[in-house]
């Protein structure tokens, strides 16, 4: 793990961004100041749930309602990078706190609340269960909350990106000025004023070429015996807009305690202004802080960041930090590297009000906002609890699926010699180390799920149904693919929809996907409660490593390029998790759990495919 403070991100802010670049995928968690929760007797503006259960539609309003009101407080990134040479995944985990206070000069006001007080309560299919408020729970749990004040990095949201850029673009406009006939003013100011139309009429006058400029101070102002009788902020935008409206020959330049007043020069105005341009920019950048790194895992624009501007104190290495940086830059231009989290539904929802903006109104236009930002998304809970019979008490904390798989010999997972706190310390809830554990967990567990080929013996049985479309053949992706109301989530449809695969010619048949073992039929509708419970169905001369469920070979005819591929998957197979590539992914990728509601599971769209040569 590496801690990382608004003291050291500047200077870390290349490497970051380069580890994206590395990255196969980026694990995420966050820490927040408050949780959504549905109070007792609270009235529901959408009517009683149906059957008890709110719809995805609620769910969504409940969670956006909360992101809207607190914060993110603490953001865990861990970039995992895949060496196949070597055939481990290295990871890297960070931490950071947020400072959720942004610079005043940029007039952009933020507020935020913490979600303190008594409990409130929630049901389960367990009973009542009584859930601790965000504050009780972070201080239990070591939480400092002074951090995100004192280390958290600072950061803009788009929106309010574009908010200081407007309001920087009004003070530069001159006809932004006021009218100062029309204001009322006390006599102190009023005295200030005639004062200065005095000491400008006299200097214009003046019948020698020097003093060339005219400094304008308060009455007794001495900057070695008084600094403190400077002008204060009002008294120099009055000197600024007098001089702008009344003398349009003269120009005016802040200096510390007075305004300096001198002869209007269009090519000094220029370069006073690229000036005053390149400093806004420059501090613009710094507040945007940690959303860059969010700009690079969803291939954002990068273009604004400095690469000379990192500090280094050696010429010829800053040369060379600033050529990496820009090629690291280009690299990910348009690229969107795979986002992963545990419980990913409502970090998403927090992640884009946090750093995108306002969160939509409709569930339908949030899925098409996060599949156009992230087209590439997996949540661990959903490969942990998919088609159990019970996923809402399912046994799919991030924890103990991290404990059930960590006897898991391969895929073989490194911390980077950098990143090494984690190998002894075990920070329950510190993002940082639940990002490093998603990151595990998807690399073992996809895997296991890979070898299993259960995802295999599902598309045989939902290419049979009538009602699933396949994906289209390699180089062309669907706008979006019709998800059954069973599967959960809202349905999302495109105008145009891949042509339906033909039972007779293009499906398997149930019959083709047969297991190497036959599970006992004598079970409790519970019984599996997680994946975990599968290894109990395996003879005991088998484990997972051996286990497939993989459907007969057909007819259809497979491309060179297809065969190679699958060559290659056979012989990794149990190795290295499943290639973005995979068909497994359009049974895992993309699909969020979201328990306690009617549909249970939330689509954002197809799974897109990559090249892989």
């Amino acid at each position: 793990m590496m801690d990382i403070t608004r003291h050291t991100f500047p200077n870390q802010l290349p490497y970051l961004i380069a580890a994206i670049a590395d990255a196969h995928f980026v694990g995420i968690d966050l820490e927040l100041s408050g949780i959504p929760g549905k109070q007792t007797n609270r009235p529901n503006p959408r009517g009683n749930y149906t059957d008890g259960l709110p719809s995805l539609q609620q769910r969504y309003e409940e969670t956006k309602e909360a992101a809207e009101r607190y914060q993110v407080l603490q953001l865990g990134i861990t970039c995992v990078g895949e060496n196949r040479d070597r055939g481990v995944y290295v990871v890297r985990p960070y931490n950071f706190f947020l400072n959720p206070v942004p610079d005043e000069k940029m007039n952009v006001e933020r507020i935020f609340s913490y979600q303190s007080g008594g409990r409130f309560r929630t049901k389960t299919s367990l009973g009542v269960q009584l859930i601790g408020i965000a504050v009780n729970f972070l201080l239990n749990h070591g939480f400092r909350m002074e951090a995100p004040f004192l280390e958290g990095v600072p950061y803009f949201s788009r929106t309010e990106e574009s908010i200081a850029r407007q309001y920087a673009a009004q003070r530069q406009d001159k006809r932004q000025a006021g009218d100062m006939q029309a204001r009322t003013y006390d006599a102190g100011t009023l005295e200030l004023l005639q004062r200065l139309r005095e000491e400008v009429v006299a200097w214009k006058n003046r019948t020698s070429s020097t003093p060339d400029f005219l400094n304008f101070a308060a009455v007794g102002y001495d900057p070695a015996l008084h600094p403190e009788r400077g002008l204060n902020s009002f008294q120099r935008r009055l000197v600024h807009e007098y001089i702008e409206l009344e003398h349009p020959d003269l120009t005016t330049s802040t200096r510390p305690g007075f305004i300096q007043i001198m002869a209007y020069d269009q090519e000094r105005e220029n370069a006073t202004q690229k000036h005053r341009k390149n400093m806004f920019e420059e501090k613009l950048a710094k507040q945007i802080g940690l959303r860059w790194l969010v700009e690079a895992i969803c291939g954002g624009d990068l273009s604004a960041i400095n690469p000379h501007g990192f500090y280094v104190t050696n010429k010829v290495r800053q040369e060379k930090v600033a050529t990496d940086f820009i090629n690291v830059r280009k690299q990910l231009e348009g690229k969107s590297t795979v986002l992963v989290g545990h419980n990913l539904f409502l970090d998403l929802i927090y992640f884009h009000a946090c750093f995108f903006g306002p969160l939509p109104d409709r569930i339908e236009d949030f899925q098409k906002t996060i599949h156009d930002l992230f087209p590439r998304i997996i949540d661990t809970k959903y490969l942990a609890t998919h088609n159990m019979d019970n996923p809402a008490v399912a046994r799919s904390s991030l924890e103990e699926l991290d404990d059930k798989l960590s006897n898991q010999v391969e895929p073989v997972i490194e911390l980077h010699p950098e990143h090494s706190n984690y190998a002894i310390a075990k920070p329950a809830h510190e993002a940082g180390f639940d990002s490093y554990l998603t990151a595990k967990v998807l690399v073992r567990l996809s895997t296991i799920l890979e070898k299993s080929g259960l995802h295999l013996a599902e598309s045989s049985q939902t290419f049979n149904d009538g009602e699933t479309y396949f994906t289209p053949p390699e180089g062309r992706s669907p706008e979006r693919s019709p998800l059954k109301e069973d599967r959960g989530g809202v349905a999302l449809t495109g105008s145009a929809i891949p042509a339906r695969l033909s039972s007779s010619e293009e499906s398997f048949t149930n019959s083709q996907a047969q297991s190497t073992y036959t599970p006992s039929s004598d079970r409790s509708p519970f019984s599996h409660a997680t994946v975990f419970d599968l290894l109990g169905d395996i003879p005991p001369d088998e484990d997972l490593a051996t286990l497939s469920l993989q459907p007969q070979k057909t007819d259809r005819p497979v491309s060179a390029k297809q065969a190679k591929r699958n060559r290659r998957v056979e012989a990794e197979k149990g190795k290295r998790m499943p290639g973005w590539e995979n068909s497994f992914w359009e049974t895992y990728g993309n699909k969020l759990r979201v328990n306690g509601t009617l549909e249970g599971v939330c689509d954002v769209g197809y799974w897109p495919y990559q090249d892989v040569e």
